[in-house]
């Protein structure tokens, strides 16, 4: 089974409380803010794509990229929905990404970083944003906090009830290695019975100096630290924190 087969079936169910629009809304407003020249916009670890498609209702040429087959195909299926919009997606990983071309622009949102898991890998995935980005372009993504992963994460289990499915969400963070294991128990309904699918991936904390270094590293010149959905200052208890860079 490949990675999050199963999750990338019922995302959108479990993840229906998120406003994808206020998410494109101030995605754009941060690019604006820092002064990008609007052109493509690559959405990385776009998932079932609903960001990339608010994105093009913004008028904005959209090239998604992601690791699972599964949400590809629902992503697929809501650009199909929205004909006038501009939207390529590829399944490639972060580390691998090729494009046909350079963006003005990158975003990684809801932790899409978290989930590379070594120094290497984010390393990696840096490398090929800068690579693609045009001059001056802009990347913005955001990364969960180690205080989230500590304090409402860890020890914590969610519960969701549909009629599709009941799914346990349980978390365990290992603070020494800054690993977060998320373990997702589904039992879906079929011909009257249940049947259970268990599904595990992990998330890992960084630290703002790290990211930092790491995105100088790559030519990428960090800009700004942001609270989510906003321009204020992180707090000490942020559980998500937005950064911006710029492709020197």
């Amino acid at each position: 089974m490949s990675a999050y087969d199963v999750l990338g079936r019922y995302y959108d169910l479990l993840m229906q409380d998120m406003d994808y629009e206020a998410r494109a809304d101030y995605l754009l407003s941060v690019l604006e803010r820092h002064g990008e020249k609007p052109g493509t916009v690559l959405d990385l670890a776009c998932g079932t794509g609903s960001l990339s498609v608010e994105l093009a209702r913004h008028g904005r040429e959209v090239v998604g990229v992601d690791a699972s087959e599964q949400m590809l195909a629902q992503a697929a299926e809501k650009a199909a929905a929205f004909p006038q919009g501009q939207m390529l997606f590829l399944l490639q990983k972060m580390g691998e990404i090729d494009l046909y071309g350079t963006v003005s622009a990158a975003v990684c949102t809801l932790d899409g970083i978290n989930h590379l898991l070594t120094e290497h890998d984010v390393r990696r995935a840096f490398e090929r944003v800068a690579l693609f980005l045009e001059p001056g372009g802009l990347f913005v993504f955001d990364v969960n906090t180690p205080y989230k992963f500590r304090h409402v994460l860890d020890g914590n289990a969610f519960v969701y009830d549909y009629d599709e499915i009941y799914c346990v969400w349980q978390n365990a963070f290992d603070g020494e290695s800054g690993i977060c294991e998320f373990l997702l128990t589904f039992f879906e309904q079929e011909k009257g019975r249940y049947r259970r699918q268990d599904e595990a991936f992990a998330e890992r904390a960084y630290g703002d100096a790290e990211l930092r270094g790491w995105l100088r590293d790559a030519g990428l010149a960090p800009l700004a630290r942001y609270a989510d959905l906003s321009f204020d200052a992180p707090g000490e208890t942020e559980e998500r924190v937005v950064y911006v860079a710029r492709k020197e």
